[in-house]
């Protein structure tokens, strides 16, 4: 249904671990709309599955190292993404991180260098992309960024990510601002619990899944697939208007009191 929708379009991709990944879902649903994508890995840990992942988009797809913690990581990408356009087109930020003990028990017992490092990679580094990516979106652009209801009601263990999801979102507002004059667009997801590696590392996220589908008004949560044409919604132009917004995919959730 969205073939051809970004056909000429050229994007980066930062957060894709494995492929259950929010990301990967997006960034095929990018490609299957005729985006070129360009990746990052994060350490050579997360190398050869992100490789194995992106030989689907063709053997001669980008895929190059960027610790997005690191200015000099993020400088040297972006001398890499030079090499293959002169124009940027979207960018996907699907990044977060927060130490495990950080997830679990109270949020008053979180460590100042577990907020810090949270902060720092769920957050700045979206800043720190957006700057990068900006001179390279010539003819404007879609920035979108993945965040959770988190961000503004409690989770019970969601702890310092939701604090990091508030900045998250609050940083996507400043950023359409800043970039608005430039037609860069800067939108959040806010997804629904998926099956990602990510969430499994979250105390009791098999219960949360299970009250989606007790209380949210279409009974579940979302699909990645779902989560991916979203993704191709925002970078496309019937999105040309769409900007500093978070956009719910969670089965309603968000609009329930009780």
């Amino acid at each position: 249904m969205n073939e051809g929708i970004l056909a000429g379009k050229v994007g980066v991709v930062f957060g894709v671990a494995n492929k259950r990944s929010i990301a990967w879902a997006i960034a095929r649903a990018w490609k299957e709309a005729g985006a070129k994508l360009i990746f990052n890995y994060q350490g050579e840990r997360l190398k050869d599955n992100v490789e194995e992942l992106v030989r689907e988009f063709g053997a001669d797809t980008p895929l190059y190292p960027c610790d997005v913690s690191k200015d000099e990581d993020i400088e040297a990408f972006f001398e890499k993404v030079r090499g293959h356009t002169d124009r940027l087109d979207l960018m996907l930020h699907s990044v977060a991180f927060a130490p495990k003990e950080a997830l679990e028990g109270d949020f008053v017992s979180t460590p100042r260098s577990a907020f810090s490092m949270a902060l720092d990679i769920s957050v700045y580094s979206l800043v720190a992309l957006s700057r990068a990516a900006a001179p390279l979106m010539t003819n404007g652009g879609s920035i979108v960024a993945m965040s959770y209801l988190g961000g503004v009601k409690v989770v019970p263990h969601y702890n310092v990510m939701g604090v990091a999801k508030a900045a998250l979102e609050s940083s996507a507002r400043y950023l359409a601002y800043d970039l608005g004059a430039q037609k860069i667009r800067v939108n959040c997801i806010s997804a629904g619990p998926v099956q990602t590696l990510a969430a499994r590392g979250i105390s009791g996220f098999s219960s949360m899944l299970k009250h989606y589908e007790a209380h949210a008004p279409l009974k579940r949560s979302c699909e990645t697939a779902e989560l991916g044409a979203t993704g191709v919604f925002l970078a496309s132009e019937g999105a040309a208007s769409i900007t500093g917004q978070v956009l719910y995919v969670d089965g309603g959730y968000e609009i329930m009191g009780m």
